[in-house]
């Protein structure tokens, strides 16, 4: 039995992690060896494209509009890979996070006001993931919503706790938790038939069936790029390990793009099984399903009790684990803008009150998940904007700066962004 005490374990497990990046920078690692070591603030980060706000929307494509709104999924996980990216590239070569960029570098009124912009919406998007998480638990367990909340909360706090002993448990577990949901969906397919002729033909084919499937894609797209995610990103990597060369620099770079490009493709694939699940299930003779309980109830007499635990199952990993995520957010938002670093528990209680407070107050949970998608879509281009400016600059990026061809597609997609998100708000007006 080893006698090492746990969080000397732990912490030598994010040394390890270290070492072997350092190994992998020298040439000394090959094939997946190579790779492994710089898996984490890319998957870490991919939970917020696997939330509860996206299985809202998905549920809703899949039923009204079977497999046509597919391709909203692609062009919604192709920006979200762009972004992500550029974000984590800006942590590597600024050894900085995109707030504290913000702060050094911007005029402090500015400063504070997108501080309170971002401060906001890291409690819309924890709102929406921490009343998905206990939406699970409690229809799983038949319990009150409030109970739910109140377990979501404990596990939450939990694997918050890891992170006293180095970045590598928190990322495992994380990881973890995105492989739960990954295989949950990939079971439930197991109960539906699947055509994929046609599947195929709603990823590649753009079509918007009429103007309420508009307004479903906007909320596929528009609520995809997270600002709290890409505050992130950029923290994870610029603290992670710092490159001693310009090569190493370079090279965490590339891997970084590697890592992003295979956490999102899992995102997109799972986003994707979503829609295509409620199209098997629900598209024919059960269309109106549209938000998370009813598909529960409806899913029991169609397929059986395992096929709607493996939906609620993955409802309460996606719950919990972007809750962790959002509340980590929270957390260096507040830290790199202000410079104000708040103990564990209270910045919990920050992004997690509002969640009480709407469901005390009798707010209807779906109504509470509209609000703050539109929220998220108010606060989005905040971040993209800095982001878009900051790796664009020499200055701070050298030779790593975006190019004019990607500088291009950045501003286009975020263009297109904004766009699907004033159509979401326009429909969903006055809420």
């Amino acid at each position: 039995m080893n006698d090492t005490p746990l969080s000397e374990r732990e912490r030598s497990w994010s040394e390890h992690t270290t070492s072997q990046v350092r190994e992998a920078l020298e040439g000394r690692r090959r094939g997946v060896q190579l790779l492994l070591p710089f898996a984490g603030p890319a998957v870490v980060v991919s939970v917020a494209y696997m939330d509860p706000g996206n299985l809202a929307t998905n549920l809703q494509a899949g039923a009204a509009y079977g497999y046509a709104l597919l391709w909203a999924v692609l062009f919604a996980n192709l920006v979200a890979m762009l972004f992500q990216a550029v974000s984590a590239r800006l942590g590597i070569v600024s050894e900085s996070s995109l707030a504290a960029l913000c702060a050094r570098r911007l005029p402090r009124p500015v400063v504070l006001a997108m501080w309170a912009v971002s401060e906001i919406a890291a409690m819309a998007t924890d709102l929406a993931e921490f009343l998905g998480g206990a939406i699970g638990f409690s229809l799983l367990a038949h319990v009150p919503l409030l109970f739910g909340m109140a377990v979501t909360a404990a596990f939450t706090w939990a694997l918050l706790l890891l992170q006293r002993h180095g970045f590598r448990p928190l990322e495992v577990a994380i990881g973890a938790l995105v492989g739960l949901i990954a295989i949950a969906y990939v079971a439930q397919l197991l109960f539906v038939t699947v055509p994929w002729g046609a599947v195929l033909h709603g990823v590649l084919v753009p079509t918007v069936p009429d103007r309420e499937a508009l307004v479903v894609s906007a909320g596929i797209v528009g609520a995809t790029v997270m600002p709290h995610a890409l505050f992130l990103h950029s923290g994870l990597t610029g603290e992670r390990v710092r490159p001693r060369t310009e090569e190493e620099r370079a090279k965490l770079v590339r891997y970084s793009n590697a890592e992003v490009v295979i956490a999102l493709t899992v995102a997109g694939l799972v986003n994707m099984a979503m829609v295509i699940m409620a199209c098997g299930a629900f598209h024919d003779g059960h269309s109106e399903v549209t938000d998370i309980g009813t598909a529960y109830r409806t899913l029991t007499p169609l397929f059986g009790s395992m096929a709607a635990a493996l939906f609620l199952t993955s409802l309460m990993a996606s719950g919990i684990s972007s809750s962790v995520v959002g509340t980590m957010a929270g957390q260096a938002i507040m830290q790199d803008f202000l410079g104000i670093s708040l103990p564990l528990w209270l910045r919990r209680i920050v992004t997690m009150a509002p969640s009480f407070v709407v469901v005390a107050l009798g707010v209807g949970v779906a109504r509470a998940l509209v609000l703050s998608q539109v929220v998220l879509s108010l606060a989005v281009p905040v971040p993209m904007l800095a982001l878009i400016g900051f790796a664009s600059s020499r200055r701070i990026m050298g030779e790593h700066r975006l190019g004019r061809p990607m500088q291009v597609l950045a501003v286009a997609a975020l263009l297109g962004i904004v766009a699907m998100n004033a159509i979401l708000i326009v429909q969903m007006w006055p809420f």
